[in-house]
């Protein structure tokens, strides 16, 4: 048995660090690791002597490869789901909303939960390890921890590629979506660790002094190349008129892209896109969050997530037997659904720290 603890939290100078502490599962997130980081993050909040936090993430291959989705899985029929995601999406607007400097080492996976730990910081560092992805819908799922505000936000229409397909970015590719702020190599981790925790005032020019010393280029970003592709065909307000925009361009690139919607849960791919033109039009991140409760609510009481995670992580065949199977048999009535208020659901707002 692994006695040490998924989480570690602990002070180094003026610096509050957490450390994601499971490398073996590549820093799944647990529910365990929620509700350890979230009444620590309030209590650096009050602490004079904590001027900024860091997470990072242990081992050389992940920051956070995502939620613990087979906790999900076995917790089907249960209240788990509704529970992992009122306690993980609280964490984020609590994030979101950080009065104090929260640093982020994306180093390595960071997928899914891992963006919701990350994103919403104040300095998101990656590095040549880096691969960020939101790949729920690949699952049955959609993208979550507050991706209805950080992926319109992305320039022209990347946010709804990267929703809708999963596309894979390595750092270039997250400068230049605005997903991160920083490229420093993983090799300077630790010493840009040990300079945050020597300073003797971590506000955020101090910060960006230090960042600024040891960042590095990330070169030409692969997505710049469809970048004019990608505004056009992802320009759609329903999936229907994306595929359509895809056939009528008819390339190469387009018809991959064609190919891998269609290998998606059809209801998830309906639901993300309806998602994701929400959310901007919400007036805060809590707003955002209760929408996506209700969402995640409605997907972990229905068959598609599970189906996914099934076929990916369980029996890992591959082959997802969705339900419906195809776009046109989605019900536009039952996406309207998903969106409707749940039972029991936390008000959001009282997690807002500023």
């Amino acid at each position: 048995m692994n006695d040490e603890p998924e989480v570690l939290l602990e002070q180094r100078g003026r610096l509050g660090l957490i450390t994601l502490n499971s490398p073996k599962t590549l820093n799944a997130l647990s529910l365990t690791m929620v509700q350890a980081i979230h009444p620590q993050l309030l209590a650096w909040t009050e602490d004079d002597d904590v001027d900024a936090v860091v997470i990072r993430g242990a081992g050389d291959k992940a920051f956070c490869a995502g939620g613990d989705i087979r906790d999900l899985y076995e917790g089907r029929g249960t209240d788990f789901g509704p529970t992992y995601y009122a306690a993980e999406y609280a964490l984020n607007v609590a994030i979101h909303t950080y009065p104090k400097p929260y640093l982020a080492f994306m180093d390595g996976i960071t997928m899914g939960g891992g963006v919701g730990m990350s994103v919403h910081g104040s300095h998101r560092i990656v590095s040549e390890r880096t691969m960020f992805a939101m790949p729920e819908t690949g699952i049955g799922l959609f993208p979550d921890v507050g991706a209805s505000w950080f992926l319109p936000v992305c320039p022209g229409q990347i946010g709804m590629y990267l929703g809708l397909t999963g596309y894979r970015m390595r750092a270039a590719d997250c400068l230049y979506a605005g997903i991160a702020d920083t490229l420093v190599d993983s090799s300077c981790n630790e010493e840009l660790l040990a300079t945050l925790a020597d300073a003797t005032t971590l506000d955020r020019d101090s910060i960006n002094a230090i960042l600024k010393e040891v960042s590095t280029s990330a070169g030409d970003a692969p997505l710049a190349e469809f970048r004019d592709a990608i505004d056009t065909c992802f320009a759609g307000d329903r999936v229907e008129d994306i595929v359509a925009n895809l056939e009528r361009d008819g390339g190469e690139w387009a018809q991959a892209q064609i190919e891998t919607l269609l290998q998606k849960s059809p209801t998830a791919l309906k639901v993300t896109c309806r998602q994701l033109r929400a959310g901007p039009g919400m007036p805060s991140i809590a707003d955002i969050m209760q929408m996506e409760f209700r969402l995640a609510d409605r997907f972990f009481r229905g068959h598609d997530l599970f189906e996914g995670i099934r076929a990916v992580v369980i029996d890992k065949d591959g082959a997802p037997r969705w339900n419906p199977d195809s776009l046109a048999a989605v019900d536009e009535a039952e996406v309207e659904r998903y969106f409707a208020p749940a039972d029991g659901e936390p008000d959001f707002q009282e997690f807002q720290l500023s």
